[in-house]
């Protein structure tokens, strides 16, 4: 295959990652949004989406590039994430969706390390991270998709829980396009041993959802 192909196919299958269709699990969760917004923290949803897409930067962003980097290091990088979340409803978040990512990637371009990860629970970021290696994409636009699938979640998260209509949500969607690149400028050569949390009150959120009385999502 001619580089131009190559580079076609890596389009394509970076098309294929960012539809929402693709099964990985990630409309099961909020990333705290459900938390927040039942206790009356959520004022300025822009604002809340802004502090989301620096934390994922700092701090799951870091993982995706380190398992870019050295996709033999999964099960290192995956024990280093499992130490640095702080609370038990992200844990479980990463680990389902990290999974559900690897065995949907397996399945869909039927690449044999895919398949041999997602026999196991990784965490959701080096999961990211690794896959997209193996798959050939480009590392930037790897780190690029990833923090745009974070903000998406949280923005369709949002609709579901009447947080904001669609139509606005695709408009902040649009207007965060700017804090997602200055956040992947800062952050895309930024390693997982100096991963850091920004926004403390969104991990704090998220580690009450199991005890929200009623609930949407399971983070």
């Amino acid at each position: 295959m001619n580089n131009a192909g190559r580079g076609d196919r890596g389009r394509l299958i970076m098309l294929q990652l960012s539809d929402s269709a693709f099964p990985t699990g990630g409309f099961a969760h909020s990333n705290g949004l459900e938390a927040a917004w039942q206790q009356g923290e959520v004022e300025d949803l822009a604002a809340w989406l802004e502090q989301l897409v620096w934390q994922t930067g700092f701090s799951a962003l870091p993982f995706v590039s380190d398992a870019f980097d050295e996709p033999a290091s999964l099960r290192e990088l995956d024990a280093r994430c499992e130490a640095f979340l702080s609370n038990l409803a992200a844990k479980r978040a990463s680990r389902l969706q990290g999974q559900a990512f690897l065995a949907a990637c397996a399945a869909a371009f039927g690449e044999k390390r895919l398949e041999g990860w997602a026999k196991r629970p990784f965490h959701h970021a080096p999961a990211f991270g690794a896959a997209c290696a193996a798959l050939g994409l480009p590392k930037r636009e790897a780190q690029r998709l990833f923090l745009f699938l974070g903000l998406r979640g949280s923005l369709s998260a949002g609709v579901r829980l009447g947080v904001v209509g669609p139509l606005e949500a695709q408009r902040l969607l649009a207007k965060a396009a700017p804090v997602l690149e200055a956040a992947l400028e800062r952050c895309a050569a930024i390693g997982s041993e100096d991963a850091a949390q920004t926004a403390p009150l969104h991990d704090l959120f998220q580690g009450t959802q199991d005890r929200l009385y009623s609930r949407l999502f399971q983070s």
